[in-house]
């Protein structure tokens, strides 16, 4: 009378302990008593009528707990959904009961708890069997896991490998690239040096042919710059007493003309300071001023000579569109006329551009001895694109 909502009521072995037939039919009609009432119920029971009540009723669920018929013992397992098979042949069995006995038993049971008894037998192993699949299907999946995540870690660790090695080609693809950018700019400058030389060669076989062409024009015209000049001694013959060396006191034959080594001799050429006057000679052109030669020189009377100014003589050049050697060749060339010539000061006309030709000029300028100052073009001069220069 108090049971309802949220009461649980619990039976065990209900209807037990009279007549069966009775007690299954008294046990169902109080379980259904109880669930009118909204209570839980959970009933122990025997009765094969229970548990094909259980099957048929929605609502109620049959539950067994599971029994080790070769130990003997409760496994204290709760299996939900299937109903307990009776186990009192297998017991009597295992207990030593004659099996005589226990097949006449068997025979006395009626065909329809038989055919139940047969129906939950048959549940009962396929749950067991459905039970093993189960845990066969666990064991493999976790054996599937295990095998996942090494195959994941192994997977982690060769691209974790791959990209360190991808990384170490990179890097040395890059290094191999730098090596042979370094090897590129090497050759680079190693041909534009050698352009540079051949430049420079070959602007030094030009300056020396235009101070031979100079000298031939002095001595075609001698007697315009120097008509007091004296005979030149014709001494093929003549052998060097002694090697030349820088600081030497000597003449030039060619144009006779005194002056000093400003170097040693290299290759039969060296470099011969007359006053203004420097140029490249042959050691062979060259005679050795001994101290009498030189005292002898001191001794006699000074000439004075004019020179006069070659009328086609201009006091500036124009160097644009040179480049910066060829400029410094014409430059040389020019100096050299401008001094012949008595002029104190020239303009080199370079243009303003971007400036490289001036520096070119510039730098020149600075090493040569004949020059007093040089100045870039005031306002009328021609300002930036001018040099003014000054000579001693």
């Amino acid at each position: 009378h108090e049971i309802g909502p949220g009461s649980l009521v619990l039976f065990d072995e209900l209807g037990g302990g009279t007549d069966p037939v009775e007690g299954a039919a008294l046990a169902v009609a109080v379980i259904e008593a109880v669930r009118q009432a909204g209570a839980a119920c959970v009933a122990t029971t025997h009765y094969a009528e229970l548990k094909a009540y259980a099957l048929d009723t929605p609502g109620v669920c049959n539950a067994c707990c599971e029994f080790d018929v070769d130990t003997l013992k409760p496994t204290y397992r709760l299996i939900i959904g299937a109903p307990g098979k009776s186990n009192a042949f297998a017991i009597s069995e295992k207990l030593g009961l004659s099996p005589d006995i226990i097949r006449r038993a068997q025979t006395l049971v009626s065909t329809e708890n038989k055919s139940f008894e047969n129906v939950i037998e048959k549940l009962e192993t396929s749950r067991v069997q459905m039970e093993k699949e189960r845990e066969e299907a666990k064991r493999l999946r976790e054996e599937f896991e295990r095998f996942k995540a090494d195959a994941e870690a192994e997977i982690r660790k060769k691209t974790a490998a791959a990209e360190q090695e991808a990384e170490k080609a990179r890097k040395r693809a890059a290094a191999m690239v730098a090596s042979a950018k370094a090897s590129c700019d090497f050759l680079y400058d190693q041909m534009e040096k050698m352009r540079r030389a051949q430049e420079s060669a070959k602007a030094a076989e030009e300056l020396e042919a235009a101070r031979r062409a100079v000298r031939d024009h002095l001595r075609a015209t001698g007697d315009t710059y120097d008509p007091i000049e004296e005979p030149v001694e014709e001494d093929g013959d003549y052998v060097l007493p002694r090697p030349l060396h820088k600081g030497d006191r000597v003449r030039l034959v060619t144009v006779n003309k005194e002056g000093e080594l400003t170097d040693e001799p290299k290759n039969g050429m060296v470099t011969f300071q007359a006053g203004v006057l420097r140029v490249r000679a042959r050691v062979a052109d060259l005679r050795l001023l001994t101290d009498a030669d030189v005292k002898k020189k001191e001794k006699q009377p000074k000439s004075t000579v004019t020179v006069e100014r070659s009328g086609g003589f201009r006091n500036e050049i124009d160097l644009r569109g040179m480049m910066g050697d060829e400029a410094c060749l014409a430059v040389d060339q020019y100096l050299d006329e401008a001094v012949m010539n008595g002029c104190e000061s020239v303009r080199l006309i370079h243009g303003k551009g971007t400036g490289a030709l001036r520096t070119a000029i510039w730098k020149y300028l600075r090493g040569d001895r004949r020059i007093a100052s040089f100045r870039i073009g005031r306002y009328g001069e021609g300002d930036g694109g001018v040099t003014v220069v000054e000579l001693k």
